[in-house]
Parts: C-alpha cells; structure tokens; sequence
C-alpha cells in the first residue's frame, strides 16, 4: 500500500469512529458526496488544503491521518515508511505552492485588466462629456 492509500484508509478509519457518512463530509467540505467519495477512491488528488479541512471535521491531527508523530517527521533517523511520508507532505505542499502562486499571477493580470478597462471606459466619458 502506497502513502496516500495509508492516508486514505486513516481518513475512513477515523470518519467511521464518528460515525460520518460520505453525505456529512461532503457537506462539512462544501463539495458533493460524489466528489468526497473520489477522494476517498483515490480517484482526487487530496491536497494539504483538504486533508487539514478534513482532520478538522474529525477532530483529530493530521498527524494521525498521515500515521506518523510529530517527533517523527523531522527524526534524520526515521524508518523509511516515515520518511515517505514526510516526503508526500513535501510533495503536496510543494504543488499547493506551484498552484497558489499560478491562481495569484493569474489574479495580477485580471487586475491590470480591470484597470486597462476603466481607463478606457473613462477616455469614453470623457469623450462623450465633451461633445
């Protein structure tokens, strides 16, 4: 079983303690029961952004999710199982990073493209007020 199918069984394990259905996660994730079942399919990429999401509806640290101990994660002399893990954290950070900085570029250029639009908006009043 690879990291994230670890992952995946722990975030069932944990919702079927609280007695969680699909329906209730999906509802407490803002997404649909059919999106939510992806994730647990591994059919979704599960990011940092919603396996934190997830830990906080039950109520339970990431850590626990991902298997490992905070003493753990930053040991030099961990087993390779942890290691992995940690790696996969890496991993997932590093592509909500790479993502988070695209979304903020392409946010940048809609903005000069509302300012680009107001200018030529106002040289249009302008002309208009002067006739």
């Amino acid at each position: 079983m690879d990291t994230m199918e670890v992952i995946i069984e722990k975030i069932k394990e944990y919702r079927k303690k609280k007695g969680f259905s699909h329906e209730n996660m999906a509802d407490e994730l803002n997404i649909s029961q059919a999106a939510y079942s992806k994730i647990e399919k591994n059919e979704t990429k599960l990011t940092v952004d919603r396996l934190y999401q997830i830990a906080e509806i039950l109520e339970t640290p990431v850590y626990d999710l991902l298997d490992v101990t905070p003493n753990n994660i930053y040991n030099q002399q961990n087993f390779y199982d942890r290691s992995v893990g940690h790696q996969e954290v890496q991993n997932l950070y590093q592509e909500n990073k790479d993502k988070t900085e695209k979304i903020e570029n392409l946010y940048e250029e809609r903005l000069k493209d509302k300012d680009k639009m107001i200018e030529q908006l106002q040289s249009i009043i302008n002309t208009l007020n002067t006739k």
